[in-house]
């Protein structure tokens, strides 16, 4: 009986997808994108960010869909105590910049509080092995404005200044709210 239990544990972990988050002690892959803060372009790098602190490395699905919206607006509630324990924020979405500029600026959701950086591409989605989803034909953002990109899985890493991962917290598999992955996120680095 156990071998049977071992053998369908093993056949299972087998034909499970190709594409898993990175986990707690893999090597952050650096990345560099362009990024707005408070509405202002300028080019994000990991590698700078972490040479200042832990950094937390949110993504998102789009800027002004509910999740989306509650998750910002909770992390620039918390940008200060993120701050005082001595880590920086970056959020990474589809979203091109003209809609990250506003999203950025918008004193309801990022309120200039943290940088959020577009990947437009996908390519750092792919780098940290995040799931995607294609364009959805007539999907709206909660200003009835056609989003028209891709989705990425809703995955937040908090990863330490060796570039390591501390921890990785994810929407469909620990079946967290975005809020949830602020305060756990504001956690870890305060207890760092």
């Amino acid at each position: 009986m156990k071998k049977l239990i071992l053998g369908l544990a093993l056949t299972a972990f087998c034909a499970a997808p190709a594409f898993a988050a990175l986990k707690v002690g893999d090597t952050a892959p650096d990345f560099t994108a362009k990024a707005s803060l408070g509405g202002k372009e300028f080019t994000f790098s990991l590698a700078d960010s972490l040479k200042k602190g832990p950094t937390v490395v949110y993504f998102y699905p789009s800027a002004y869909t509910g999740g989306c919206d509650l998750e910002a607006h909770t992390f620039a509630e918390n940008a200060d105590k993120f701050a005082a324990a001595g880590a920086n924020i970056i959020g990474v979405s589809a979203d091109n910049m003209t809609r990250l500029n506003q999203f950025a600026a918008d004193p309801q959701f990022c309120a200039g509080k943290f940088p959020i950086a577009s990947d437009e591409s996908l390519t750092v989605a792919k780098s940290y092995n995040l799931s995607t989803t294609p364009p959805r034909e007539g999907a709206k953002d909660v200003r009835g404005v056609e989003i028209g990109h891709g989705f990425i899985e809703r995955v937040t890493y908090v990863i330490g200044k060796d570039h390591k991962i501390i921890a990785v917290m994810s929407s469909n598999a620990d079946k967290l709210s975005p809020d949830q992955h602020v305060e756990k996120s504001l956690a870890i680095v305060s207890a760092k």
